[in-house]
């Protein structure tokens, strides 16, 4: 066996031993600050790459998983409106709508953040004992009202000027008085901001699976030691 081959199987040997002190370990065997630091840092990283993806030219348009469509009680006519030589008003809205939500990602990244520091160490150990997604619906209550608050705005200037957005106003405003259009959807805004939240959250869930179904992947190795804990 040469020189190379020889380092090669004494590397690989350290990182299986490794991977195997890092599994063998349990959430109780983690102190206090190495299961708040190493889930606070991992969710920085997640944080980082959610908004950064969806904050982008095309982040919502361009992901089908993400893409806001026309709410349900126009979508049903559009094909009556394409035909009726009004699509270029539904593709400006879809357009409108996707590039608000867009312009409006970033302005969570801060709240996000500050919810991270926030993060009590009890909350830090219920979320790595938690279910699959509980850092996101951790998210999700400390942070969705005051994200809707932010997103708002934003996506009310980005379409107020749509002709096709105030026909859905007015005659939405009223379907939602007989039931015909759910509430939260009754103006265009509310429903794009809801969307872009939901975007938000399901791409930070995302980032929480890919982290916790490969600890041993992440670059620090306090990422490593504490989700290689979870699965013990």
């Amino acid at each position: 066996m040469n020189l190379a081959s020889l380092k090669g199987g004494i590397v690989a040997s350290l990182l299986i031993l490794f991977v195997t002190y890092a599994n063998a370990l349990s959430v109780s065997d983690l102190t206090n600050t190495e299961a708040s630091g190493g889930l606070k840092e991992a969710l920085m990283q997640g944080i980082g790459k959610a908004v950064s993806s969806l904050g982008a030219t095309d982040g919502f348009l361009g992901n089908k998983e993400v893409k806001i469509p026309l709410p349900s009680s126009l979508k049903k006519i559009e094909k009556g409106m394409k035909l009726l030589g009004m699509g270029k008003q539904s593709d400006e809205l879809v357009l409108k709508m996707n590039r608000a939500a867009e312009a409006a990602v970033p302005e969570a990244k801060a709240l996000l953040i500050d919810s991270v520091k926030k993060m009590s160490v009890a909350d830090a150990k219920a979320i790595l004992t938690g279910p699959n997604d509980a850092a996101t619906q951790y998210f999700k209550k400390t942070t969705s009202a005051q994200m809707a608050a932010k997103f708002l705005p934003i996506v009310q200037k980005a379409t107020e000027k749509v002709q096709l957005a105030e026909t859905y106003n007015k005659y939405a405003e009223m379907g939602s008085k007989f039931g015909v259009v759910k509430k939260e959807d009754a103006k265009i805004e509310q429903y794009v901001t809801n969307k872009a939240l939901d975007g938000v959250y399901l791409m930070i869930a995302k980032e929480e699976a890919a982290i916790r179904q490969d600890p041993v992947g992440q670059a620090s190795g306090l990422l490593k030691k504490v989700f290689g804990a979870i699965g013990s």
